[in-house]
């Protein structure tokens, strides 16, 4: 489908650095970063509006590196939207539409897929942030896109909104819409993509599917871009018989049972999720589980969980229900146990 290879663009003192990637059709494809990683830059270099210094560009086994917007096959959709204001919602659809295509049959499923057949008269300044999105998304895909580039679509909207607007560009994805996306939300790269590129700082990082990159994150950067707030330095300082089950020491001399294929010696970072800690009242006699006794320093509600900070030798952060929340009566300055299995320590080498 489309293949990027050796893409590199300097723009004053910003590189954007030897890129090499490639999406297959009917992927949804995000490529996640900071703000400032080059993310909307190599997507206007893949969309025809920056040219690359040095590189190449195929989609469907055509070079399109030098091929102007207007023949790329490509379909983009801005964060603001672009949308025309002096021109109709319908003005707006058919815009990039040739005199060749019947635009009333081209934009008749759009228009019920998206449902904005009741808007087509009307001018964006009269609709609301999801109806532009849903009609920015129109005239992308009036055209029949083979790829689909959405730059931070859902950047700028509130979280009743994200979820709609996510459900509809899943669908969209499913109908076989091939799908690049540029974000520095990692729950919407985690909620929509069937792959994850890591851009960082212009240097494309790690890129796999997304639960190689979330559940095994390659480096500091990529956990603490995923949200994961458990990372400590350490060291692998013991091993079992059956060299499965190690040790490592981090910060205040604190022991930690993991299972990882690196030998005794190595140094490095571990992480572990927030969702797998446990909060208990007692100790739980479980050989396998490392545990440590701490005290709650701040309890904070997060959308449908509840994040507990607690001090144990370090800060560690573990996510809880409501539920159990109200069955433990977690309170701030509490003390409590935390646990988690040696199996959930994932263990990044430096």
């Amino acid at each position: 489908m489309l293949t990027v290879i050796n893409l590199s663009k300097q723009i004053g003192n910003f590189y954007l650095n030897n890129v090499n990637f490639k999406v297959n059709k009917g992927e949804y494809f995000v490529l996640l970063g900071p703000s400032g990683s080059g993310k909307s830059l190599l997507l206007e270099i893949i969309a025809g509006l920056q040219k690359p210094d040095q590189g190449k560009i195929t989609l469907n086994n055509v070079n399109i590196t030098e091929e102007k917007i207007q023949k790329r096959k490509v379909g983009i959709v801005f964060q603001d939207y672009a949308l025309f204001p002096h021109m109709t919602v319908y003005e707006n659809i058919i815009f990039s539409l040739s005199k060749k295509e019947s635009k009333q049959n081209t934009i008749k499923e759009l228009l019920k897929l998206l449902s904005i057949e009741h808007l087509l008269n009307r001018k964006p300044s009269s609709l609301s942030g999801g109806e532009k999105q849903r009609v920015a998304l129109a005239r992308a895909l009036a055209a029949k896109p083979l790829l689909l580039l959405l730059d931070e679509p859902l950047a700028s909207t509130d979280a009743m909104l994200k979820a709609e607007i996510r459900a509809l560009l899943r669908n969209i994805n499913k109908l076989g819409q091939t799908v690049i996306h540029v974000t520095h939300d990692y729950q919407d790269a985690i909620t929509l993509s069937s792959k994850i590129g890591i851009l960082n700082n212009g240097t494309l990082e790690d890129i796999g599917t997304t639960s190689e990159i979330f559940l095994k994150p390659k480096s500091l950067f990529i956990a603490k871009l995923m949200g994961i707030k458990n990372f400590f330095p350490a060291k692998i300082i013991s091993e079992d018989e059956n060299n499965q089950i190690k040790v490592v020491s981090i910060p205040e001399n604190i022991e930690i049972k993991l299972v990882t294929e690196f030998s005794c010696g190595k140094e490095g970072w571990i992480i572990i999720n927030s969702e797998d800690i446990v909060i208990s009242l007692e100790y739980n006699k479980v050989s396998s589980n490392n545990q440590f006794k701490g005290k709650i320093v701040e309890i904070v509600p997060i959308l449908n969980s509840i994040e507990v900070i607690i001090e144990a030798s370090g800060i560690w952060a573990a996510l809880v229900t409501y539920e159990a929340a109200y069955r433990l009566n977690l309170k701030e300055n509490m003390e409590v146990w935390i646990s988690f299995k040696s199996v959930a320590v994932k263990f990044v080498p430096n």
